[in-house]
């Protein structure tokens, strides 16, 4: 019989090289993948010291040893590039602590595992753009985050969810699902179902400059959300990218497609009614300008070149993933309602044949600030 979670909390956290005494531990932020505990210390003659501990969710991440072996290089890397920089190597990057067996990780008697951060003060994390410039600083930092590992060999890391961003079998499946329609729903969806298939060809285009090396490849987050920036509380400038549970090689061009697949949506993501749904081009030229200038002079022109289509494919691989599970019976991405899944799909259609009309206006944009 397993061990109640607190019993399972309490064994981790003898088992890290934490400061001073536990003076106390609670649940800590909004996320819904990981356990999360904010941790406080008193520290002899030093105050007190906070740590982030999390337990890692097993039944997403399968693979926790190269997960945490792949944050551990990339974290050590970037703090070396910021104390280049003269930054401040606690608070612009994450720092693990480490377990008392000096592994970044710690893997309790019931084969949970366990991580702990040191906590980033003074900055905040926010799960919505309340203004355009928290937009512009999520996409600095995001972008900052491209520089900084710009020459990192990307080949080195461990591809922790294999084929994540592979569009072409995300299409294949995508198929597969309308043939064998095991919930009798593909009659139901036929425009879904066309708008997607007449746009096979987009799926392999990145693909096939990568293969062409066309494209490099390079560490991607692969969750470029507003809340993995956190935020300076003082200044409201971003200075540490966070979650990097799916970083591993990949393409610059995916991580600025989500952004804007997200960020610059006009509504919510099962958003009903479709006249409310439009690419916001305001908030893709600010996306925009703040990713190409965090990223410095980094990125190469044919990655300029395609960020639009980053957004394009990353837009139509999400719409497909929602009707793909929709189809399936709503087995992946939890649902609250009937029809969530389908509503999503129709939500990213709607990003993408907008973007397909805005095409001239959204590669102007990438112009003026390339």
């Amino acid at each position: 019989m397993r061990k109640e979670n607190k019993k399972r909390k309490e064994e981790a956290i003898t088992n890290f090289c934490f400061p001073g005494k536990l003076i106390s531990d609670c649940a800590y932020g909004s996320g819904h993948i990981n356990d999360t505990y904010l941790l406080v210390f008193e520290v002899p003659e030093k105050g007190q010291r906070k740590i982030i501990l999390q337990r890692m969710n097993g039944q997403i991440f399968h693979r926790p040893v190269e997960l945490m072996d792949n944050i551990m290089h990339v974290t050590a890397y970037l703090r070396e590039r910021i104390i280049e920089k003269g930054g401040d190597p606690e608070r612009e990057t994450l720092n693990l602590v480490f377990s008392l067996d000096g592994k970044p990780y710690y893997k309790d008697s019931d084969g949970e595992f366990w991580r702990a951060y040191r906590f980033i003060t003074g900055a905040s994390c926010y799960d919505q753009v309340k203004k355009p410039e928290d937009f512009y600083q999520s996409a600095f930092s995001f972008g900052n985050f491209q520089r900084m590992l710009a020459d990192y060999p990307a080949d080195t890391l461990y591809e922790t969810i294999p084929g994540f961003h592979d569009t072409k079998a995300r299409f294949a499946a995508f198929k597969k699902a309308v043939e064998e329609d095991v919930c009798g729903r593909a009659n139901s969806v036929r425009e879904e179902i066309e708008f997607a298939l007449a746009r096979e060809a987009m799926t392999g285009v990145l693909g096939e400059l990568l293969e062409k090396k066309e494209l490099p490849l390079r560490v991607t987050h692969n969750d470029t959300k507003l809340n993995n920036i956190m935020i300076d509380d003082a200044t409201g400038r971003g200075i540490c990218v966070i979650d990097l549970d799916t970083v591993m090689p990949g393409l610059a061009v995916n991580d600025f497609g989500d952004s804007i697949r997200f960020g610059a949506s006009t509504a919510a993501e099962d958003e009903t009614d479709l006249d409310k749904v439009h690419c916001d081009m305001e908030l893709f030229e600010v996306y925009t300008k703040g990713f190409i200038e965090g990223c410095g002079g980094s990125l190469t022109a044919k990655e300029l070149e395609m960020l639009p289509m980053g957004a394009k494919v990353m837009t139509f691989e999400c719409g497909i993933r929602f009707l793909t599970d929709y189809l399936e019976g709503d087995h992946y991405f939890k649902i609250h309602r009937e029809g969530q899944n389908l509503d999503r799909c129709r939500t990213q259609f709607r990003l993408v044949e907008d973007m397909e009309k805005k095409w001239d206006i959204m590669s102007e944009i990438v112009r003026k600030y390339s």
